[in-house]
């Protein structure tokens, strides 16, 4: 195991390890062990009770963050010409079809978001061995193949994000930075699980939410109290 520096010694000590946080403490606490250089992303790690290799506990969904994200998402939309004017509009970074089709063909991939229409979905397809491990393959169940290209555009840019368990069980999301205020940092929090004590699959049965932890780049972890949000 590497060792600690000193200043990860210092974050380390101001974590009580036995304690159970309250998400407003957290919020705290998390803003003050974060000691890099760069504005740091806090991210929140929530353990839940379901198997995700049965397609009836597959928990998956999006959000809409109330403080945003406070990163410069960069979205790339894949529409026909009588709907460029609309994503411009609406603050994509790219926008175009065959052009950018061909790029990714390419091996280019620079952006967060792809928001496409359903009629170009076909053209997508070969290209998911490109897109899919990177997570970037539009999907209508998280909005990002609509009709309503604007809308979409608007929400990413606004701090809507997509979340999907992965095969430990765990989800994994981005919720802000520690530039942030705490309450803004407690209230995405606060957003986020909520979201997901909503889609708890009815075939989950007992404690649904088993851990929840908070962390900032090169922190360690803060342990939430997970029985405020029980809905077992």
């Amino acid at each position: 195991m590497a060792k600690l520096t000193k200043k990860q010694k210092e974050a380390h000590a101001k974590v009580d390890s036995t304690q159970f946080y309250t998400l407003a403490d957290a919020s705290k606490l998390v803003k003050d062990v974060t000691n890099v250089k760069f504005d740091a992303s806090v991210d929140l790690a929530v353990r839940l009770n379901v198997d995700p290799r049965k397609a009836n506990q597959m928990v998956r969904g999006v959000v809409t963050l109330p403080h945003g994200t406070g990163k410069d998402v960069k979205v790339l939309a894949l529409v026909t010409p009588d709907k460029e004017a609309e994503a411009t509009a609406a603050g994509a970074d790219f926008v175009g079809l065959d052009e950018y089709l061909d790029k990714i063909k390419g091996g280019w991939t620079d952006v967060d978001v792809i928001i496409t229409m359903p009629s170009v979905m076909g053209k997508l397809g070969p290209l998911g061995r490109v897109l899919g491990p990177r997570g970037l393959m539009p999907n209508p169940k998280t909005g990002t193949v609509t009709m309503d290209v604007a809308k979409a555009v608007s929400d990413v840019k606004a701090g809507k994000i997509d979340f999907k368990v992965d095969k430990t069980g765990i989800i994994h999301a981005a919720i802000g930075k520690a530039s942030f205020d705490a309450e803004k940092i407690a209230g995405n929090a606060r957003e986020l699980i909520n979201t997901l004590v909503k889609l708890k699959p009815t075939t989950s049965k007992g404690v649904y939410i088993k851990s929840i932890f908070m962390s900032s780049t090169m922190s360690p972890g803060i342990a939430i109290d997970a029985k405020r949000f029980a809905d077992d």
